[in-house]
């Protein structure tokens, strides 16, 4: 797709027939066996799958959710040979600020909705989507590591006329943030993350200082790298062989992205639905499964797992940051204050590592309590 830089209006209008195409495959699902009796503990349960991939037959309304996500101003725009899609939103109030709303996966076509209309009264928005993701297909090429994309998104606040500005974003979007400090540190006015992964120090004598509340969220962190990694390890060693099976199956990608859902809400939340709704859940599948990007976002992955400076040693940013954590983030303070410049520390009661759409109140709350 020839582009330029020029920054293009975008309406989302998926054809009728690939709409057509994924209710005949969703009809036509093969379906596995499964071992009795095993839960959530080898992947998503089969009835379960069933019952959702049912419900995105027969009861979701892909257009009620693309006519919400058009009712956002979208755009594309061409940076680095890559097409980016995001949404801008202008407040409406005289020097507000504005703030780049930096995505995680899953969740890129959905994650921020929810937090659009309340912190659009005192921020201008801009809310990208990674290169390879949802509507920012298809992927240009290897190498779209943390650095490369952290430059596109500063490329685009340049692009809009935003010299300064803050960030706010949740795993992947606070990792993306921290580079933007190390890349344009003048520019930003503050950083606001959560479900930040920080490691610890292995510094045996700063280890036996942990406390009680500290072990806890370390021991968190072990059980997150030891059984909820399998996704990482494969998408980041062998993305085009994950990704026949991503492109061709919906319920194969249904599946890939529900169970992140899952693993990574609320603890007391029993089904991903029970964290926030099956909507919102078939919005974001139904966005990735059209735009075919199950196998760009894999080598997405595979991109950052071959980054030689992904895990160096990067000096400690400057700029003011904000933490908020959920009961159960692995993030703790103590290692985290040698990343960052932590001005901001807020401890929830609810919800999990998708704090946007489980608890977006408590989310542009903090938000603008940390910017006012």
């Amino acid at each position: 797709m020839a582009m330029s830089t020029e920054i293009k209006p975008f309406r989302i209008d998926v054809p009728q027939a690939d709409l057509d195409d994924l209710h005949e495959r969703l009809r036509r699902t093969r379906w596995p066996s499964e071992i009795p009796g095993q839960g959530w503990s080898r992947g998503v349960p089969l009835d379960y799958l069933r019952g959702l991939a049912d419900y995105w037959l027969n009861d979701f309304d892909w257009r009620a959710a693309e006519a919400e996500l058009n009712a956002h101003p979208q755009f594309i725009t061409e940076i680095d040979g890559q097409i980016v899609h995001f949404t801008h939103i202008r407040s409406a109030r005289p020097g507000a600020l504005p703030l780049l709303l930096l995505p995680d996966n899953p969740g890129g076509v959905i994650w921020a909705l929810d937090l659009l209309e309340p912190l659009s009264r005192d921020f201008h928005l801009v809310v990208p989507t990674n290169p390879g993701v949802g509507f920012s297909t298809p992927l240009s090429g290897p190498g779209w590591d943390v650095p490369r994309t952290a430059a596109a998104f500063a490329e685009l606040m340049s692009r809009l006329g935003y010299d300064r500005y803050g960030t706010a974003g949740g795993g992947g979007g606070a990792n993306l943030s921290l580079e933007l400090v190390r890349q344009v540190p003048e520019r930003l006015a503050g950083i606001h993350v959560n479900a930040w992964v920080v490691f610890p120090s292995q510094d045996p004598a700063e280890m036996a200082l942990l406390t009680e509340d500290e072990q806890r969220r370390l021991a968190a962190m072990q059980r997150f790298l030891q059984d909820g990694m399998g996704f990482n390890q494969i998408m980041s060693t062998r993305p085009q062989t994950l990704a026949y099976a991503l492109t061709d199956s919906p319920v194969g990608q249904l599946a890939w992205i529900v169970e992140k859902f899952k693993e990574w809400t609320d603890e007391s939340a029993e089904l991903p639905e029970d964290a926030f709704s099956r909507d919102r859940i078939l919005t974001d599948v139904s966005g990735q499964w059209f735009n075919r990007a199950g196998a760009s976002t894999a080598h997405l992955y595979y991109d950052v797992g071959h980054d030689p400076g992904a895990y160096a040693p990067k000096p400690r940013g400057t700029v003011p940051t904000a933490v908020l954590l959920s009961p159960g983030d692995v993030t703790i303070r103590r290692f985290a204050e040698r990343a960052a410049n932590i001005v901001r520390w807020t401890e929830l009661e609810r919800g999990g590592a998708y704090l946007a759409l489980e608890a977006p109140d408590l989310v542009a709350d903090d938000i603008r309590a940390f910017y006012g």
